[in-house]
């Protein structure tokens, strides 16, 4: 069967690894703020998938999170570490799907620094609540969908692909080992 990427007339796949690989996640994560946070992707049972916010991407690529003790999502990552998310970061670009292990403490130190006033609609007796727990995912691997130069330059190009009757694509994509 032959792919659509055959019909390209450049090269759209680039696998990064390592500091590279961290880039792009922070680039693609970075404009999507928010992402699906799925948790028990590794048993036999219903994948519980929820939104949330990630509240920053340190150097090494770790998300972190802040969640309430008692959700369900702290229990089933004590159940199991492993976990997927999925960023979009716009309605054609930026998609990021990454596999890492989630832990959770409460760490005083950098729940104060995660610490946002909006977040008092969850922890409603603000960053001292007693059921703010961190959740800290470092990520392993995943895969990347984005275009090159810009939405503006691949809405050109796919418009003008469409005229030419080509595939002007300005699409990249690519796996990501951190």
């Amino acid at each position: 069967m032959d792919s659509i990427n055959k019909n390209q007339p450049e090269e759209n796949h680039e696998a990064l690894a390592g500091t590279s690989a961290i880039e792009k996640i922070k680039e693609l994560a970075e404009k999507a703020e928010t992402c699906f946070f799925c948790t028990r992707i590794l048993q036999d049972v219903e994948i519980k998938t929820r939104p949330m916010a990630v509240q920053e991407i340190d150097e090494q690529g770790n998300m972190w999170f802040l969640s309430a003790s008692d959700s369900h999502k702290n229990k089933e990552i004590q159940e199991d570490a492993a976990v997927q998310l999925f960023f979009q970061g716009s309605k054609h670009s930026d998609f990021l799907s990454l596999y890492g292990k989630a832990s959770v403490s409460t760490d005083k130190a950098k729940i104060d620094k995660l610490w946002k006033p909006i977040l008092k609609t969850w922890f409603t007796e603000g960053k001292d609540d007693p059921r703010i727990t961190v959740i800290k995912v470092a990520p392993a691997s995943g895969y990347y969908w984005d275009n090159k130069h810009g939405n503006m330059v691949a809405f050109a190009k796919m418009v003008t692909g469409a005229i030419m009757g080509k595939t002007l694509d300005d699409s990249i994509e690519g796996e990501l080992k951190v």
